[in-house]
């Protein structure tokens, strides 16, 4: 997948307009190998929001569908998981993107609008703890100096009172906004309580603008998920973590196999039953699920490993049946 596709990502307001070009004199498209779908041209429109994170992946979805289905139109917007998952329950989204398991108070604004959905596992995450190009210290760092530097109320202010050993440079911290999944999932695993973080730090719901202020400051820290540290490898350094058992760092192996902990995660998906009524999403959310080892790779994020490929059939043929298909 190219640059273009996570450079041009901003918070809240981008949004991806997906469309093959000329293919408008097609009489027939065909889907991708093993949806099941015929073998005939759609229209319509298919509007996917949520996780900034998950953008790249359904973007890279969206393009490789697009070359089976010119007609059919895919947004993909970037307000964030918890905003994400605001506009899914209202009614204005057919999909929604997300870093995190949907949260009860979430579920129940669903409820309360009739939406009903499934939960789709898509690919995997090892979230990346970042640090400037010419930090030569910070190689490894346990959970415990992670929570000390992000702890609601911190004082920690220079590296030094991090490890004496390591210089007395600023430490300068840049993360996810609160309406961001990531945000979420790091604080409850590193903090131990989901959504509390010390405030002085500088927020941004677009993860380039993190991987910018990180690789400007000298004594920068900054997290996000591996796919932005990847794209941005040759002006950062990844952290490796210790949660207890040594130092591990973040891989496609690490995270599928379990032991770089604990920061690897799942991503999802959350797909409408209602709007798989409409063919057009339907056969995207069938192609999607057919290719998903595909689009992971295009978009440089970890596949499924075998479990979990399992239970995302399982979880579309739930939500087919739900939906009257």
């Amino acid at each position: 997948m190219s640059n273009r596709m996570r450079t041009t990502l901003t918070a809240a307001a981008c949004v991806f307009v997906l469309a093959a070009c000329g293919g408008g004199n097609q009489t027939a498209a065909r889907q991708g190998e093993g949806t099941g779908q015929p073998a005939r041209e759609l229209a319509g429109d298919v509007k996917v929001d949520g996780s900034s994170t998950v953008a790249p992946l359904a973007t890279a979805a969206a393009e490789l569908f697009a070359e089976q289905q010119a007609k059919v139109r895919v947004t993909v917007g970037t307000s964030g998981t918890g905003g994400g998952f605001e506009k899914f329950c209202n009614g204005e989204t057919d999909i929604s993107n997300a870093s995190r398991q949907i949260e009860a108070e979430e579920v129940a604004a669903c409820k309360a609008k009739g939406v009903n959905y499934a939960e789709f596992t898509v690919a995997n995450d090892a979230l990346t703890v970042v640090v400037h190009k010419d930090n030569t210290w910070a190689t490894c760092l346990t959970v415990d100096q992670l929570k000390k530097m992000w702890s609601p109320g911190s004082k920690v202010t220079t590296w030094d009172q991090i490890d004496a050993k390591f210089p007395k440079e600023p430490l300068k911290l840049f993360g996810p906004g609160t309406d961001s999944g990531t945000f979420d999932y790091f604080t409850d695993v590193i903090v131990g309580e989901e959504g509390k973080s010390r405030t002085d730090y500088s927020p941004s719901e677009d993860d380039n603008v993190v991987v910018q202020g990180v690789a400007g400051t000298k004594g920068g820290l900054g997290y996000f998920g591996y796919t932005y540290f990847e794209e941005n490898a040759d002006q950062l350094k990844a952290v490796q973590i210790d949660s207890g058992g040594g130092c591990v760092g973040p891989s496609a192996q690490t995270a599928q196999d379990g032991t770089y902990q604990p920061l690897s995660r799942p991503l999802f998906i959350y797909p409408k039953a209602a709007s798989l009524k409409r063919p057009e999403v339907l056969a995207f959310v069938e192609y999607f699920v057919a290719n998903h080892k595909q689009i992971a790779e295009d978009a440089k994020f970890i596949p499924l490993n075998p479990e979990q490929e399992g239970l995302l059939q399982g979880a579309l043929t739930k939500l087919k049946a739900a939906a009257g298909g």
